[in-house]
């Protein structure tokens, strides 16, 4: 998994592209989004608004975090293909004493989704202490019964060697403002 800055919206909402590859062929993403990340708003009972987005052309991002700045698409490139809204998280700070730094969820009910006979998807994310991510996504029939996705717990991000890229953004181990600030060298692989 590769995630790195994009862009900055208007509002001051963060833009990171995010792909994941299997570590065998890091080259070749089975999936690219954009992720939207900015602070929930005062009436949610939240601290982090994670929303995911479609790419207008993903090919044209591919490896977007491995190439040099000036080979990227710029900036104003970016949030012109900022496509179709897909999911949104809200993550909370874990309590003391858990072993997360934040979670979250797809609210009740997750988000339309028509891929391999689904209706619906939902989506749990935690950033775990130990430089980990976990990820559990699912998708649903109209009858509730689930039709992608694992069954038996989420997937687990651990970092990858420090030398497989050089520029990627973690909001592991930094406060909630540095969450949506601060750039963290290293990256992850999805472990087969």
């Amino acid at each position: 998994m590769f995630t790195c800055p994009a862009a900055e919206m208007v509002d001051g909402s963060k833009v990171l592209y995010f792909e994941q590859a299997f570590w065998r062929t890091p080259q070749k993403p089975f999936r690219q989004r954009f992720y939207m990340v900015k602070p929930c708003s005062k009436e949610m009972k939240c601290d982090v608004e994670l929303s995911s987005y479609a790419i207008r052309d993903a090919e044209e991002y591919k490896n977007f975090c491995d190439r040099p700045k000036d080979q990227r698409p710029l900036p104003e490139e970016v949030v012109e293909d900022v496509a179709e809204h897909l999911t949104t998280i809200y993550l909370k700070r874990c309590q003391r004493g858990k072993r997360c730094l934040y979670e979250g969820s797809t609210p009740p009910g997750g988000f339309p989704n028509s891929w391999n006979g689904a209706s619906y998807c939902t989506s749990e994310l935690a950033v775990v202490k130990k430089d980990e991510i976990h990820t559990w996504d699912r998708g649903y029939d109209e009858n509730g019964n689930q039709v992608w996705g694992v069954k038996s717990g989420p997937y687990e991000f651990k970092p990858a060697p420090a030398s497989s890229s050089s520029d990627m953004l973690s909001p592991l181990n930094v406060t909630p403002m540095q969450f949506l600030e601060k750039r963290v060298q290293g990256s992850f692989a999805l472990q087969e």
